[in-house]
């Protein structure tokens, strides 16, 4: 293939790539008939889209084999775009599958930003505004080619979901709509500077998997990618993806000793080093705050299985964006860790196909929220989140004795009273046996006595204080079944020194909290630490234990990547310190209960 006459190359369609569906699909329906289908793929690979003199992005234009004009389904990202149609286990390889759009038809086009790859341009930061720009200028450059209609849509998951409302803020005129997945809308402090603190354990391993000089340079030619893309979607997935996610701690770490570019080590420099308020961090700031710019309609997928990263801006996306409320849609899907990230396909396309072809197929319908419940392993709906209708449910922590002991959850305040944990740093140094004489998390329980629906936000408050001028808090819920097993259902974090809320930043669902002005702790002297974790909608049942953990790092209250939960260990807290709980009625944890069914 030539850029210049925009044909494919003789080899490039000799055989057409396999389609993959693999993961959650659909949010507890069936849809109607699809618009299209069986209309097959072919690609025309490296389209050169201009976008400034002298400056082109390099695509690959998955359309029907079919003739005809067809909408456009748009993915933008930072990342290498020659594994996306290959199928293979790449945590950038998150744009869908090819020929599952083609087949449906749509075409299905994977931009790559400036600097990377075959695209002209410098690198640059994340995100910035120039992508912004140049994304909106290939939604139109797209519109106008002779294979689309004229109809744009937008798909993707995190890099490629996040990236959405952005450019959607912009209005480009053929963008009718977007379905974004695993996104986040303030970078600051929802990637770079979560709880407070940097994430220098997720950072170095996107970096290390993604931005190496072989990602820069990486191309395959589309006949490769096609043959690849018959083995790893092939009925065999079922056998070699159980063993690759047992060893993915192994993998991650193993992308962490890869060496980034040299600008791309300077990024990671600036944000550990330097990015420590808003007006040091490197990155852009995000559409948070300027949602309401948004018209058009969207779908977003919130994944619970992402414990430190992509958990907060669907919520605020769907609670602040501008679109008219009957012409926005929230799915709470089930904690998964999936790669190459082939979920919500189907729904997107039911969705699409509702949009731009105008299909009867029932999603206009849909209730504006569906959410998958643990305990009850089902999806079900409501008109708005939170839950119109659900109730606060206050529980306070309370001492069973020594720190070490198993502590319960009251449903009121008690006495007072204080337990102490001990905070070491991730890495540090400690006598052989401490474990065995210092505690280092406290854990409360409630016996479950009655069948109850625990949906919407997590609120923890907590009276604390240390020995030292700050620490970091990390609480954690999950649920021990009758028989004993555990599964963890949230999780968040706080930096003592950054506890001032940012009351303009917040949500229905987020504490925001205002990292740019610490107060160092005066040791000894409590304070109120009130921070927000992970909703994650369960049902208990009667024999069944809710569990909350309090620590100071992640990596005490790890739950394994192969369970369906990605976590990354967070570099705090920054001394050796002893923390202690003191109980009464600002110690406590709120959820919210559902309603009677």
């Amino acid at each position: 293939m030539t850029a210049k006459t925009g044909k494919p190359g003789f080899f490039d369609n000799l055989v057409a790539p396999k389609g993959g569906l693999f993961g959650a699909q659909l949010a507890g329906w069936t849809p109607g008939p699809a618009a299209k289908s069986g209309l097959g793929c072919r690609v025309l690979a490296d389209q050169m889209v201009e976008v400034a003199p002298s400056i082109s992005l390099a695509a690959d234009v998955y359309v029907p084999k079919a003739p005809g004009r067809w909408p456009a389904v748009i993915c933008f990202a930072a990342y290498s775009k020659e594994l996306q149609a290959a199928g293979v286990p790449a945590g950038n390889n998150e744009t869908g599958s090819p020929p599952v759009f083609t087949d449906r038809g749509y075409a299905h086009v994977i931009v790559t930003r400036r600097g990377m790859g075959r695209s002209g341009g410098a690198d640059a930061v994340y995100l910035n505004d120039t992508d912004v720009e140049d994304h909106a200028r290939v939604i139109q450059w797209a519109a106008a080619q002779p294979w689309c209609d004229g109809q744009v849509v937008l798909f993707g998951t995190s890099y490629y979901g996040l990236a959405q409302p952005q450019v959607a803020r912009l209005r480009p005129p053929a963008l009718k709509g977007f379905f974004t997945n695993e996104m986040c809308t303030d970078f600051f402090r929802h990637i770079a500077m979560f709880g407070g603190a940097p994430q220098p354990d997720f950072f170095a391993l996107w970096m290390g998997a993604n931005f190496t000089p072989l990602q820069f340079r990486l191309h395959l030619p589309p006949l490769l990618r096609a043959v690849v893309s018959h083995i790893t979607n092939s009925s065999l997935k079922h056998l070699w993806w159980p063993q690759v996610k047992k060893r993915m701690a192994r993998i991650m770490k193993a992308f962490q000793r890869q060496v980034p570019t040299p600008q791309t080590r300077r990024l990671f420099a600036g944000l550990m080093l330097d990015g420590k308020t808003r007006a040091t961090s490197v990155l852009p700031a995000g559409p948070s705050g300027a949602l309401g710019d948004i018209p058009v309609p969207f779908v977003v997928v919130q994944n619970a299985g992402y414990l430190n990263l992509h958990q907060f801006g669907a919520y605020d996306l769907f609670e602040n964006a501008g679109t008219p409320k009957d012409q926005r849609w929230l799915i709470i899907g089930p904690a998964a860790y999936d790669l190459p990230v082939y979920a919500w396909q189907l729904e997107a396309l039911a969705f699409f196909d509702s949009l731009v072809y105008g299909a009867d197929n029932g999603y206009a319908a849909q209730p504006r929220v569906r959410y998958w419940t643990e305990g009850a392993k089902d999806y079900r709906s409501a008109s708005d989140w939170p839950l119109p209708g659900s109730t606060p449910l206050r529980l306070f922590p309370a001492s069973n004795g020594a720190d070490a002991a198993t502590h319960r959850l009251d449903r009121a305040p008690g006495e007072g009273g204080t337990n102490r944990w001990a905070a070491v740093p991730l890495g540090a140094i400690v006598t052989a046996g401490f474990e065995a004489v210092e505690s280092q998390r406290l854990t409360f329980e409630l016996p479950v006595d009655e069948e109850m629906e625990l949906t919407g936000p997590v609120t923890v408050s907590l009276s604390f204080s240390s020995n030292e001028i700050d620490s970091h808090v990390v609480a954690r819920t999950g649920v021990v079944f009758a028989d004993g097993g555990y599964q963890i259902l949230s999780m968040g974090a706080i930096r003592p020194a950054c506890r001032r809320l940012d009351a303009a930043r917040s949500t229905a669902t987020e504490i925001a909290i205002d990292i740019d002005q610490p107060e160092p702790l005066t040791p000894g002297v409590p304070v109120t630490l009130r921070f927000s974790l992970t909703p994650q909608p369960v049902v208990l049942k009667p024999g069944e234990r809710l569990v909350l953990d309090i620590a100071s790092r992640t990596d005490l209250l790890r739950s394994d990547v192969s369970h369906g939960h990605a976590q990354f260990d967070m570099q705090v807290p920054p001394y050796y310190a002893r923390n202690t709980l003191h109980y009464g009625p600002e110690t406590f944890i709120e959820l919210r209960r559902a309603g009677q069914r």
